[in-house]
Formats: C-alpha cells, sequence, structure tokens
C-alpha cells in the first residue's frame, strides 16, 4: 500500500526539534519559522511539554467522554482566565475543522436558520461545512457546494448588512487574520461594526482563531485587538503544541442540550496534559508581551527591495508579499539558508513561527533572506 499522493514535499525529513530548530536525518540544522502551519506554539520539545505528556501517558492515555476527566474541567478554566472568557463555556474536539464544524452546527442550532455569511479568500477547514465556507473552488466539491453559504468581501460591512437584513442568516464566519488567503488583517473598525450588525440582526458571530490565536498577533485572540466579543471562538492549532487538540469558546447564551455535539477522542487525557502545557508556558514565559517584541523587530528591520511589494499582518503572523512568484525565494531560503517559511499562494512568503523565537533567530531570517534577494 502507498500514500495517498496529496502533498507537494520537500526534501527534508526531520528527525529532531528544539525551540525553533529542527534537525534533519543527516544533521543539518534549520530555523523554523513556520512551525508546521502555526501549530508549534511553544517550541519544539518544550521540557515543560515534553514532561507532562510523559507523566500522563504513564498514568493514562485515554478514555471516552462517558466519565469525568477532571483535566478537561481544569483547562476549561485556565483557558477562560488566560484569554479573558472565563464566563464561557468550552467544547473540546481535535481539529481546527472539527471546531469550524460544530460552531457552525451551534450557530444554526441556535438560530434555527440555515445560511452563513463568510468572506473572500478565507480558509476554514477540509472538512464538509469547514470547506463550504472557505474560498477556494478547488477544495470544493459538489457535496460541499450544497451548504448556504454566501461570501462579501473583508471590511465590507454595507454588504454584510444586505445579507444579515434578508432574515435567513445563522451565522458570519470571520478569521482573526486570513492564513492561507494571504495575511488579510480585518480593520478593527470593521469588526467593531461586523460585531454590532450580528447582534442587531440576532447573527452569530463566529470568531475562527484557529491560526491567529493562542497569543500568535500578541494578544491571545487576533479580535481582541478590536475589543469585541464573538458569540463563538474557535482554536486548535498552536492550543496544542503539536498534538491534535482543537475547541469552541461558546458564550452564555447557547444552552446545552445532551447530544448535540459529539466526540470520540476531544479532550482525551493526552490532548489535555499538552494543552495545560501550553498554557504553563504561554503564562510562565510571558510570551504575548515577547511576541510583541519580536514581531515589532521584524517589522522594522526586514529588508527593503523592488520585490517586496507589501508586508502585512500582527505579532508573528506575518506575509512578505512579492511582486514575483515566490517559489525560488523560498526554496533557497530552506536549502542554501537552512530556514523553514511558508506560503501563500504563489506571491507570499508567511512567517509563522514558533512564539518563542528569540530576536537573533529572527536577525538571522533577515539576514538570510537579504542574501537571497540580492542574488534575484
Amino acid at each position: 500500500m502507498n500514500l495517498f499522493d496529496v502533498y507537494s514535499l520537500f526534501d527534508v525529513t526531520p528527525v529532531k526539534g528544539r525551540g525553533c530548530t529542527i534537525w534533519d536525518a543527516e544533521g543539518n540544522q534549520y530555523l523554523d519559522l513556520y512551525g508546521g502551519h502555526a501549530v508549534i506554539s511553544i517550541g519544539h520539545a518544550h521540557p515543560v511539554y515534553v514532561r507532562a505528556l510523559t507523566e500522563q501517558l504513564s498514568r493514562i492515555g485515554f478514555y471516552s467522554n462517558s466519565v469525568r476527566n477532571p483535566l478537561q474541567e481544569e483547562l476549561s478554566h485556565r483557558l477562560g482566565e488566560a484569554c479573558g472568557m472565563p464566563d464561557y463555556s468550552l467544547f473540546l474536539v481535535n481539529s481546527g475543522a472539527e471546531a469550524n464544524e460544530n460552531a457552525l452546527k451551534l450557530a444554526s442550532f441556535h438560530t434555527g436558520k440555515d445560511r452563513i455569511v463568510a468572506f473572500r479568500h478565507s480558509f476554514h477547514g477540509r472538512t464538509s461545512g469547514a470547506v463550504a465556507v472557505t474560498d477556494n473552488p478547488a477544495i470544493v466539491s459538489p457535496f460541499n457546494a450544497a451548504h448556504k453559504v454566501t461570501f462579501v468581501e473583508m471590511n465590507d460591512a454595507a454588504a454584510v448588512e444586505a445579507e444579515l437584513a434578508k432574515g435567513d442568516v445563522a451565522g458570519v464566519i470571520i478569521e482573526g487574520i486570513q492564513g492561507v488567503g494571504g495575511i488579510i488583517v480585518p480593520e478593527d473598525a470593521f469588526l467593531r461594526e461586523l460585531s454590532a450588525l450580528t447582534r442587531k440582526y440576532g447573527v452569530v458571530l463566529i470568531m475562527d482563531e484557529v491560526q491567529s490565536g493562542y497569543g500568535r498577533t500578541g494578544k491571545f485572540f487576533a479580535h481582541q485587538w478590536a475589543g469585541i466579543e464573538p458569540d463563538l471562538v474557535t482554536v486548535a492549532k498552536g492550543m496544542g503544541n503539536g498534538f491534535p487538540i482543537g475547541g469552541v469558546l461558546i458564550s452564555p447564551q447557547f444552552k446545552a442540550v445532551k447530544g448535540m455535539l459529539g466526540t470520540t477522542f476531544g479532550g482525551n487525557y493526552l490532548a489535555m496534559a499538552a494543552a495545560l502545557a501550553v498554557l504553563d508556558v504561554i503564562t510562565q514565559e510571558h510570551l504575548l508581551e515577547h511576541v510583541g517584541e519580536v514581531g515589532d523587530y521584524l517589522l522594522t528591520h526586514l529588508p527593503s527591495h523592488p520585490a517586496i511589494s507589501q508586508v502585512r499582518g500582527r505579532g508573528l503572523m506575518l506575509g512578505i508579499e512579492f511582486s514575483r512568484e515566490v517559489a525560488p525565494i523560498r526554496s533557497k531560503l530552506l536549502y542554501d539558508k537552512h530556514i523553514f517559511t511558508g506560503v501563500a499562494g504563489k506571491n507570499m512568503i508567511r512567517l509563522l513561527a514558533p512564539l518563542v523565537l528569540k530576536k537573533e533567530e529572527a536577525a538571522q531570517f533577515i539576514s538570510a533572506l537579504e542574501d537571497v534577494l540580492s542574488e534575484i
């Protein structure tokens, strides 16, 4: 049997990691500025994280959600305090796509309506409902397209209100910062207006913080820059630092009904140990403040070059847009400079480094990028 060939792979085999550093099978060292799609939040093999998972596995690794799991209760309390949403409830799943699926379902349950408003260039996952609210025809099958979804332009409040006024919308889903779509940052004023409009029309506001949350922008959630309180917030990626976990933060207006949601693996003991360790490190190492400082350093010191048309983002969620395709630049960064980066489309290098990135590591990238750009 072969693996189903759906990924474009780089010729690198990571076998070890520590902090923002990865080593391959040949012993070569790499700087990780992508964190495996924004998943590595507190760094590879953080000792607090390794110890928490090891100790938990030595006790019990799994049982179903038919029994009480005190670690789930501890996480819900600690997460609420850490992100400033202590009165919200938490539903635990395994991934960002699942979190968005369940948020969409909750919005429909809550309102009794069946249409969703989403935004151009959005990405919310690859499961059925998540794909339907993703603005990428290449991954939307006919089955997914059967969902009732309307896409509008980012920062266009009038277009949003025109849809909400029709009276059949259950929810609006929006990313804190669009990642796959090109590091598109919603304007703070727009998010405030969007929040007001959803309340005016009785529509559920779903904030997808799967990529932009967990400290990545210098606040716990990206939407907190605008000072709004969404009805539902979805999380994953950095929540587990590599262990699969996701969740939906649910405002008090939603009432739970036994059996309306469910999961086999969501909230398992190992996932809880991982998530609690992540919160420990974020708090103890003051990573929100650190992200702000290093993010500002990158924004201030990135090279000025005719090929760079724009730099966008917040904290350690940055996009460097070029006037040309970036595949050759990214390849040189990886194979010549040993630096992992991501992309968004054909013209943007996307940086999603672990939150523990040091200024000297940021400076290493800046110097490497300058060298690569001098060759093109």
